[in-house]
């Protein structure tokens, strides 16, 4: 059976803010300064990332 391989890490491809997966809220917490708040944000995730673990 497959595992699947989770991001830990996105970054949006218009505005450039970076996000950073919590393990303790199970949810992405914004990393640096960058990026804006009313961005309709375009992750990159058809990119490098590989979802499937081998």
């Amino acid at each position: 059976m497959a595992e699947l391989n989770r991001p830990d890490r996105r970054q949006c491809t218009r505005c450039g803010r970076e996000d950073e997966w919590n393990e303790s809220s199970h949810n992405w917490t914004i990393t640096g300064s960058e990026g804006r708040p009313f961005c309709l944000h375009e992750w990159d995730i058809n990119g490098r990332h590989n979802p499937i673990a081998e």
